[in-house]
């Protein structure tokens, strides 16, 4: 076998393992159980009076703005990792600067939901505080689908 065609086949492979890593990065991440469970509780289960509603749809509606933000950046680290990985073909410095700047937006976005979800448990009484904490609780401990 030639060296062209040994670059060729490499080439074709990296190609074909970046695709899969950025199918996987945006088209197959599951939603995020906790946020899903709390807002499944808070719409369909709890008891909530006018002024509850109101508050948590503006908290919603808020935080929906942020959240867009946030994955927007997201999606931009995504195309700049691509861009890096194109140029280094392999865990270079470029690389790996990519991957922190994409771990550090989605601590940020894992912060802003946590703190969404703390300012919805605000505005419950406190026995539905109770039912909510329990269903946070089981979100994040529960085992993850397969």
């Amino acid at each position: 076998m030639s060296l062209k065609r040994y670059l060729l086949v490499a080439l074709v492979a990296f190609a074909a393992a970046l695709a899969a890593v950025l199918v996987a990065r945006v088209w197959i991440a599951p939603p995020p159980r906790v946020e899903s469970e709390v807002h499944a509780l808070l719409h369909e289960k709890l008891t909530l009076d006018a002024a509850q509603e109101q508050r948590i749809h503006a908290l919603e509606a808020a935080f929906a703005i942020r959240r867009e933000a946030l994955e927007a950046e997201m999606r931009a680290d995504n195309a700049r990792l691509a861009q890096a990985i194109a140029a280094e073909h392999g865990y270079g410095p470029q690389v790996g600067q990519a991957v922190d700047r994409t771990h550090h937006v989605m601590g940020a976005l894992q912060k802003e939901t946590l703190q969404h979800i703390f300012a919805m448990r605000a505005v419950l009484r406190p026995d539905q505080a109770a039912q909510f904490d329990a269903a946070v609780v089981k979100a994040l401990t529960q085992p993850a689908p397969r």
